[in-house]
């Protein structure tokens, strides 16, 4: 299933990124990302309605992929993982975390934004890593750039990517897919506007067929 996991998220294009501050939110978001066809959440560790919120989403919305963000240490991991995450994401290299997702199986993207970070990432035997904060650092070019020694490797370019520059990132053949906090905003979330999600996951699935086509 390691292998089955990347190709679902490489195939949908986008990873919408979604904090969550109250796990009541979590069904009916995970349902109108659905709806918008982009199954696909990672559910961020910023808040305590993360654990709670991954868990009710794979309970409720099995049909989803669930994924947990900005995990930061082994024991976030693990909650993660416990409360039924299927991949997990952190925002910098952090050998520990690699180490627990990697013994227990799961697909982990850890962050880079220097070749000593992806050459670390290299002696884990990763090949798809999340590049953040990926407009902050330089955005396409930077990223271009400081792929061009390493051929083998995708990267999830995840800070500053929205519908404007979406289509420029997918079309960059190192670029596994990326992820994006524009899809779902704490506005629509507190206010239960949760039809505002699935126009905004219809438009993005709209761009990424533009650039692969419709194989998500």
């Amino acid at each position: 299933m390691i292998e089955a996991i990347p190709l679902r998220i490489r195939n949908l294009g986008v990873v919408p990124v979604v904090v969550v501050e109250q796990a009541a939110w979590a069904i009916p978001m995970g349902r109108a990302l659905m709806l918008g066809g982009l199954p696909c959440a990672e559910i961020t560790f910023r808040t305590e309605a993360a654990a709670e919120s991954i868990r009710m989403l794979t309970q409720e919305v099995p049909e989803l992929l669930v994924g947990a963000g900005t995990v930061l240490s082994e024991k976030q991991a693990s909650q993660a993982l416990d409360a039924g995450a299927q991949f997990v994401v952190s925002p910098g290299f952090n050998p520990r975390v690699v180490d627990f997702c990697q013994a227990r199986a799961v697909p982990v993207f850890p962050g880079v934004s220097t070749p000593t970070e992806i050459e670390l990432a290299l002696e884990k035997g990763l090949q798809i890593l999340k590049f953040f904060p990926a407009e902050a650092l330089g955005g396409l070019s930077y990223l271009q750039a400081i792929s061009g020694p390493y051929k083998l490797l995708s990267f999830i370019p995840t800070g500053g990517i929205s519908p404007s520059n979406l289509v420029s990132y997918l079309s960059f053949p190192s670029v596994h897919a990326c992820g994006g906090t524009w899809l779902v905003r704490r506005e629509w979330l507190a206010s239960g506007d949760f039809n505002k999600i699935s126009r905004e996951a219809i438009k993005a699935v709209a761009l990424v067929d533009r650039v692969r086509g419709d194989v998500a």
